[in-house]
């Protein structure tokens, strides 16, 4: 062994060997799960595993490949293309004369296109190839329907603590690992927490800390650490699932929960920009008119996140959800909205009242329109007499809330509606926009 030819790192060297080696996962490899149902029948159809990074895919792949006597062909999405996979069947294709099965392993299969997916299908159809895809993204969005039909989804589960310090305390033991090295029990229980359940993750840290201190202190797993930043993929569905974390906790007024996942978004990398505009649509849809001013607050996070960048801008978006989970809330307005659209997309085209209507020149003055307007600082009751919607068509859309500035609004609404309604009543006999 030399500089130029360096050892395996340490989660290479610790591959599970066997299925009984493998760390987790018991609701797949338990007695009588499904993977576990699979392997000793002997009878492998095309599996997408979908998990977070570090469970154990690969791994799974090889081993399940193993078991059932498959010639194994690994592929990587982020660099291969229809080439590649041309490829693999041409030595499916060869294999399969000789009566030997092929597994094809996709991994971030994700990262193929439509076109690259859909070269796979005929191949995957006629059981030339064997699929096992693996992927950190969620398939109902990522991979095609047709391809997705013609395989079997397994969850596969971040590791737990316990599991990773299973598996830390393997390495130190296995004559693959780090035999000889010790590490203090506090360091161990840092390493499995921060790990975040992804087993490369914390045999890669053992690894360094391991050249830093010895015995390893936790603050020889702090230094080899780093920084600690949340997993998050900016365009996937931790990211979305995280914005509706934000969301649902500013909802439901849990000041610490909106500050813990806005936290969780910027450290893991989140556009802010995007942030504050959900942030703003958060005013609108939750907070509304039970407090105006929430809005006001928004925006003005948004603008300050555009003028200062981060890390400066980020104490003004902390703000504004402080602001907005501490405020009253009313979704009035978000639901009149919706009622309102759906009023126009399902009913007629009716035309504007002839009152109501617009009239900028002669000709349209001479056709009646404006004719009967009764403008509200020249005449309130006329005002409230005359009819604003189409003729026949009545609306029951907003209902303020009892929460806030609505609250104390709701009673002029009452009183706006009685007057309203009154006039609807007058209507009925005697018809306006003559």
């Amino acid at each position: 062994m030399t500089l130029f030819d360096p050892p395996a790192p340490l989660a290479e060297r610790l591959r599970p060997r066997t299925v009984a080696e493998v760390v987790g996962q018991t609701h797949l490899l338990g007695p009588g799960r499904p993977l576990t149902r699979v392997l000793q029948s002997g009878r492998l159809g095309s599996l997408i595993l979908w998990g977070p990074p570090g469970v154990g895919k690969t791994t799974l792949a090889r081993l399940v490949a193993g078991e059932v006597g498959a010639h194994f062909i690994a592929l990587s999405a982020v660099s291969a293309g229809v080439k590649d996979v041309r490829e693999a069947v041409t030595e499916a294709e060869r294999l399969r004369a000789r009566g030997t099965r092929t597994i094809l392993f996709l991994d971030e299969i994700h990262r193929f296109n439509k076109a690259q997916q859909d070269a796979l299908l005929p191949h995957v159809e006629s059981g030339l190839l064997t699929l096992i895809g693996a992927t950190t993204e969620n398939p109902s969005f990522e991979v095609n329907p047709a391809l997705r039909s013609r395989a079997r989804t397994l969850v596969l589960e971040a590791l737990t603590q316990e599991d990773i310090k299973g598996l830390l305390e393997r390495a130190l033991s296995d004559e693959r690992g780090l035999p000889g090295v010790s590490v203090e029990p506090e360091a161990l229980d840092l390493l499995a927490r921060l790990a975040d359940g992804d087993a490369r993750r914390a045999l890669s840290t053992l690894e360094v800390a391991a050249t830093l201190a010895d015995p390893v202190t936790p603050e020889a797993v702090t230094e080899a650490f780093g920084r600690h930043l949340p997993a998050m993929d900016k365009n996937g569905e931790d990211f979305y699932n995280l914005i509706s974390a934000l969301h649902k906790s500013v909802r439901g007024s849990h000041v610490d929960a909106s500050l813990y996942w806005l936290a969780r978004m910027i450290e893991g990398g989140a556009d802010t920009g995007y942030v504050a505009r959900r942030v703003v649509r958060m005013a609108s849809e939750d907070i509304g008119l039970a407090d105006p001013q929430a809005l006001r607050l928004a925006i003005a996070a948004r603008d300050s996140v555009e003028f200062l960048g981060s890390p400066e801008g980020d104490l003004a978006l902390a703000q504004a959800v402080v602001y907005l989970a501490l405020a009253p809330k009313s979704n009035s307005v978000y639901n009149a909205w919706g009622d309102a659209l759906r009023a126009v997309r399902e009913g007629e085209s009716l035309p504007v009242p002839v009152h109501l209507r617009n009239a900028p020149t002669a000709l349209m003055r001479a056709q009646g329109y404006g004719k009967g307007y009764a403008y509200y600082f020249d005449d309130p009751e006329g005002s409230f007499e005359q009819l604003y919607l189409p003729e026949g068509v009545q609306l029951d859309l907003y209902a303020p809330t009892g929460e806030g500035w609505e609250a104390r609004m709701a009673e002029r609404w009452r009183k706006l509606r009685e007057a309203h309604g009154e006039a609807r009543a007058e209507a009925k006999e005697e018809p306006s926009g003559s």
